[in-house]
C-alpha cells in the first residue's frame, strides 16, 4: 500500500473508531463524556492529547490527528510530502511504540552531526528499517496510539 493510501485508512480508522461512542451511562466518575469500542486507537488517549471535540468529530479533524501522529503539522503538509517522507512518516507512525518523533529526529541530528552532512527522507527510511526494525536498538516501550499493530 502506497503510504498516503495508508494515511487515509488511518484517518478513516479513526473516524470508524470515534462513531463507536455511546453516551455514559451511570459512571458520573469518567471524564469522557462518551464510551467507545474502538478497533484501531487508544480513543481516550486521542481524545486527552488532541483536545478532541467529542460533538463535532469528522473525517477532516482525524486527517488532522494522523498528521500530527505521523510528524506533520496538518493533513495538507502530509498530502505535500515527497514518497520518502511519507515512507519514513508510515514507518515511524507503525513502530510509534518502538521510538518516539522526538527520540527519532534527536538520533539522526547526532548521526548528521557526526557524519557532517544532511540525511534525507530517503537514508533516513533505511536507517530506520536497520536500527528500530532489525536491530530494535531502541529498546523504549512507548504508548503508542495504536492498539494493534497488524498492516
Amino acid at each position: 500500500m502506497e503510504p498516503i493510501e495508508f494515511f487515509k485508512l488511518q484517518a478513516k480508522n479513526l473516524l470508524r473508531d470515534f462513531k463507536t461512542k455511546t453516551t455514559v451511562s451511570g459512571n458520573m466518575a469518567s471524564d469522557f463524556k462518551y464510551d467507545y469500542a474502538p478497533k484501531y486507537f487508544h480513543i481516550y488517549d486521542v481524545i486527552n492529547d488532541f483536545n478532541i471535540d467529542e460533538e463535532n468529530f469528522s473525517l477532516m479533524n482525524a486527517q488532522h490527528v494522523i498528521a500530527k501522529i505521523a510528524g506533520f503539522g496538518k493533513w495538507s503538509d502530509l498530502a505535500g510530502a515527497s514518497f520518502s517522507e511519507l515512507e519514513l512518516a508510515k514507518l515511524l507512525f507503525e513502530y510509534q511504540d518502538k521510538i518516539d518523533i522526538l527520540s527519532w529526529n534527536l538520533y539522526i541530528a547526532d548521526a548528521q552531526a557526526m557524519n557532517e552532512q544532511e540525511l534525507d527522507a530517503e537514508i533516513q527510511v533505511g536507517i530506520f528499517e536497520q536500527v528500530v526494525i532489525e536491530e530494535n536498538i531502541f529498546d523504549m516501550e512507548i504508548q503508542s496510539y495504536l492498539l494493534k499493530h497488524d498492516y
